[in-house]
């Protein structure tokens, strides 16, 4: 009997600062775990950090910094992988294809855009206006049967598979209509300072977000400021309790206790004694990502090896989309 096919997963994040814990539960921590069950290809969306203006040697300094952080995380170059987005030329070239199958209200209406022009009113830009497309391109070129996605990227998934089922209706069956990946826990970590927001690298308070890269006193000084409420009982309940809710979902995720096992653990106890059993379990995890993270970037030639093969991976892959494409639109291509 033939061996079952893998299904596969597509999954990038940007280098526009170290990821934050909430990265790490919410994505980053999952996509080891999902090797031994998925072919994986994951990417260091460099393109999509561009909607927001860089600074080049930073881009440049924290792209490779990422690359070694996911390495130290446990992804697998062998087995599965790993590439830069911008690596791979066959993204922006199926993204304009499929930007001319994607209706301008579509993309009036997705909500990062909103946000994101609020945030920075002085640059909006094309590209932010039409980064879903390429997002789009992103997940379509491979394929991808899955998508790990939090709670704030389901409307960019849903885009991509109108954009896919469109082009499928006009043109025949091209794309694979991907389906999202969400964790069952651990899916959305909130703002230690604003515990009804999300986490974000971006927030300019640097005590509402913990850094993947943050020593054992940064971790715990972070958490002792936290805010919980007055009510003084640890208990879950992300409506009138978001703070002391969402630091039980950090130690849920680092120590498998249910919430009711957390409860009955700090019955009687402060929050102070909560918020230091979480920093605790929190550096004890990071500790280990954060030492091979320190060798691998030490390796410089390691980490470029690593990317330059995965981009010459991916790319065998995206071309056959981008011709197939081609071909079904109409475009004249001649033999290489």
């Amino acid at each position: 009997m033939a061996e079952e096919k893998r299904k596969r997963i597509l999954s990038g994040i940007q280098p526009t600062g170290t990821p934050t814990l909430g990265n790490y539960i919410g994505a980053v921590r999952n996509w080891a775990l999902l090797q031994s069950d998925y072919d994986c290809l994951y990417m260091v969306a460099d393109l999509h950090s561009l909607t927001v203006r860089q600074v080049p040697a930073d881009l440049r300094r924290r792209t490779r910094e990422l690359a070694a952080l996911l390495l130290a995380v446990g992804i697998d170059p062998k087995e599965h992988v790993l590439f830069v987005q911008s690596h791979v030329p066959a993204h922006t070239e199926l993204a304009w294809v499929l930007a001319c199958n994607t209706q301008f209200g579509e993309l009036s209406r997705m909500t990062q855009f909103k946000d994101k022009s609020a945030k920075h009113p002085d640059n909006v830009n094309g590209g932010l206006f039409t980064y879903p497309v390429l997002m789009a391109a992103d997940i379509l070129i491979y394929n991808a049967d899955l998508v790990p996605v939090g709670q704030d990227q389901t409307q960019h998934l849903e885009i991509a598979r109108d954009i896919a089922g469109r082009f499928n209706g006009i043109y025949g069956d091209t794309f694979t209509l991907p389906e999202g990946y969400v964790p069952a826990a651990g899916a959305k970590i909130m703002s230690l300072a604003e515990p009804t927001k999300k986490m974000s690298k971006s927030d300019t308070n640097v005590n509402s977000f913990i850094l993947m890269t943050d020593d054992k006193d940064a971790i715990v000084r972070k958490f002792k400021r936290a805010v919980t409420d007055s009510d003084g009982v640890v208990r879950f309940d992300r409506e009138t309790k978001p703070g002391v809710s969402n630091l039980m979902c950090i130690y849920s995720t680092f120590t498998g206790k249910s919430n009711d096992e957390i409860a009955a653990e700090f019955e009687g106890k402060g929050y102070g004694d909560l918020k230091l059993a979480v920093a605790e379990v929190t550096a004890d995890a990071l500790a280990p990502v954060q030492t091979e993270y320190a060798r691998i970037l030490a390796d410089k030639g390691y980490v470029d090896e690593v990317l330059k093969n995965g981009a010459e991976r991916a790319s065998r892959l995206a071309n056959r989309t981008v011709s197939k494409v081609y071909r079904k639109v109409g475009l004249l291509q001649l033999d290489k």
